[in-house]
């Protein structure tokens, strides 16, 4: 099927104009007639659709695609089959491509992309919760609301192209710009490899370049293996270079944890609290001394604008007009010669300066940097600090023996008063005049006491997800449970909130779990049956496009949600029936036949469709729509 402006989509989704064109479908603007909203479809192209091995892939990665249920992530509606042919019915997002914006600005400053980093990560970690790797993240895939909100689009597409038998072996699927080096190596994608993606956007945002360029695929995804990342520009506050080139560490374990971890460390960083971004992402420490690349690599402008799509080998004499997703021969893991370094300052005309005043939030990031040698500015302040308090101890020890009050004196920090109270409790006079020195550490080696708890980064989570985060910062969690209409296990609330000491109790608010109701089973049922067996249940049956099947007229032939899965009641829950076995062509019966052979159960049953209407199956609440089998006598 050739979808062209006009014609409607299982009588209920009329096309008004085409959006895009990419590698693997068609995006259409269109209309629901049922509830009169815009939506956008993807429909798949016609080489795609011919093998039903595809479809029926097609098929269950879209049912794990509407069980994504996150802001972060355009929403899917529905799924439909048309003249062989299948279909997305999305979310129509009011939003303009990332790859857009890079086009147009080129440099964002150092907030905006810990912003769409951060978004971004909390929409893949809802993903990858699920277990999808979206296996194509890139510019092109992240939309930008008007507000300044994220979403991601093309879920489970590159996993399906994953999937796909390749004209040649050897071959791997991905965007040479953005793939991850065990990808390129022909190893499995994990959400560690969304994370690699996700740096190489964060680093084209700060620097205005990609970190990798070359005059083929081949030659990009070499570079992704075995070359080092060129450093940042020295005007990136460290916190944020720090995380960046984390995030494009080669060895996967040198990564951020996952991508729920990279959320928090960005919204901390925001926070102006780098030690709680560090906490979250160890990896930031290896590269809080200087940048970890040394070697550069010659710069290649691309240019910009992003289709997803499947090829042949690239031939390494071809220049690589834009990122796309392609199909590429493995790339082996071993190292070879590189390039001179440049000096790619040169090439920032649009670099954005970080103000003065935001400088002061990263300084307690430079005291995880390498000491250097030779006398530090600190250290007079830090001898005086250290006899102020050795003078206090000892003065808090003298005090009651003087005064012969046997109360410890008020102390102003936890060490002296903990001394006193030992003292007042002894009854031999030793002299104190050593204890001070064991309790007097460093303040410059002592490890981080708090960390800063912010609402907006838990809320909306899963509660598992917001636990784990929380402890790996050093904090205690308890949760609470009250009635909602979010999803249960979702986090509501948070308390307390703001700068809190390591080892505290963290509150969580979630949502209660509600009574799930059991999907029955509705394979080999009719359609009223089948209407009627899930209102019993509590839920709410919707019948889907139907489709030429060898078993009966009106015979339920699939379902979804599955067989079996607990769902919340009024959950929506969509089966499909059957038109009949395909109906073959047979000559003209002659004249004597037409007026002797009596009215047959086929001739009842061919005239059956021509009452149906178009809006027929589509679920829209009224019986009266969804096309009966016949009844014969």
């Amino acid at each position: 099927m050739r979808p062209i402006s006009g014609i409607t989509l299982g009588g209920r989704y009329k096309l008004t104009d085409r959006i895009a064109i990419g590698g693997m479908g068609e995006v259409w603007r269109a209309r629901d007639q049922v509830l009169g909203r815009l939506v956008a479809i993807k429909i798949l192209k016609e080489e795609y659709t011919g093998d039903p091995g595809f479809l029926q892939r097609f098929r269950v990665e879209a049912r794990h695609t509407a069980l994504l249920n996150h802001n972060g992530i355009a929403s899917v509606f529905d799924y439909g089959e048309e003249e062989g042919s299948a279909y997305l019915v999305m979310e129509l997002v009011p939003g303009q491509p990332l790859s857009t914006i890079i086009e147009r600005e080129r440099v964002l400053s150092p907030d905006r992309t810990l912003s769409i980093i951060s978004q971004t990560a909390k929409a893949l970690a809802a993903a990858h919760v699920q277990g999808l790797v979206h296996r194509d993240v890139k510019p092109g895939n992240i939309l930008i609301l008007p507000d300044g909100r994220v979403k991601i689009t093309d879920f489970g597409i590159a996993r399906i192209a994953d999937q796909v038998p390749l004209t040649a072996t050897g071959q791997v699927m991905g965007t040479a710009q953005y793939l991850a080096p065990e990808q390129a190596t022909g190893q499995q994608a994990t959400g560690s490899s969304d994370i690699y993606a996700l740096g190489v956007i964060g680093y084209e945002l700060l620097a205005g370049r990609r970190p990798f360029t070359g005059e083929s695929q081949i030659a990009i995804a070499l570079a992704q293996v075995n070359d080092t990342p060129p450093p940042l520009p020295e005007s990136i506050p460290v916190p944020v270079r720090s995380l960046v080139m984390s995030m494009l560490a080669k060895d996967p374990s040198d990564r951020p944890s996952d991508a729920e971890a990279l959320a928090v460390a960005a919204d901390a960083i925001r926070a102006g609290n780098p030690e709680t971004a560090a906490l979250a992402v160890p990896g930031m420490l290896l590269f809080s001394g200087s940048d970890a690349a040394t070697q550069a690599l010659g710069q290649t402008p691309l240019p910009t604008g992003e289709q997803t799509m499947a090829f042949e080998p690239v031939d390494e004499t071809i220049s690589a007009s834009a990122p796309a997703t392609n199909a590429m021969p493995q790339v082996p893991a071993a190292s070879y010669e590189q390039e001179a370094p440049e000096n790619f300052d040169s090439l920032l005309g649009a670099s954005q300066p970080w103000e003065d005043a935001e400088e002061s939030v990263y300084e307690q990031a430079d005291r995880r940097t390498p000491v250097k040698k030779g006398r530090s500015p600190w250290t007079t302040p830090l001898i005086v600090l250290l006899i102020l308090v050795v003078l206090a101890v000892v003065g808090a020890l003298l005090l009651p023996q003087l005064t012969g009050n046997k109360s410890p004196a008020p102390s102003s920090t936890n060490t002296t008063a903990s001394s006193s109270e030992s003292s007042s409790e002894s009854t031999t006079s030793s002299a104190p005049t050593t204890e001070p020195t064991s309790q007097s550490p460093s303040p410059s080696s002592s490890a981080p006491t708090t960390a800063t708890v912010i609402a907006a980064t838990y809320v909306g989570r899963d509660v598992a997800r917001a636990t784990t985060s929380l402890e790996r910062l050093g904090f205690k969690v308890s949760t609470v449970e009250e009635p909602s209409s979010e999803k249960a296990g979702i986090v509501l609330d948070v308390s307390p909130t703001g700068e809190q000491a390591l080892g505290s109790t963290i509150t969580l608010k979630v949502a209660a779990a509600q009574a799930l109701v059991q999907v029955p089973n509705l394979f080999g049922s009719t359609v009223d049956e089948a209407e009627s067996e899930l209102k019993s249940a509590g839920l709410v049956p919707k019948a889907g496009t139907p489709r030429e099947d060898p078993r009966a007229y009106g015979t339920v032939i699939d379902q979804f949600p599955t067989t079996g899965t607990k769902v919340e009641p009024n959950t929506v829950i969509t089966f499909i029936w059957s038109l009949g076995p395909a109906k073959e062509t047979s000559p003209p019966p002659t004249q004597s036949t037409q007026s002797s052979a009596p009215p047959t159960e086929e001739s009842t049953q061919s005239s059956t469709p021509t009452s149906l209407s178009p809006g027929a199956g589509q679920g829209n609440g009224n019986k009266d729509t969804i096309p009966k089998p016949p009844v014969t006598d």
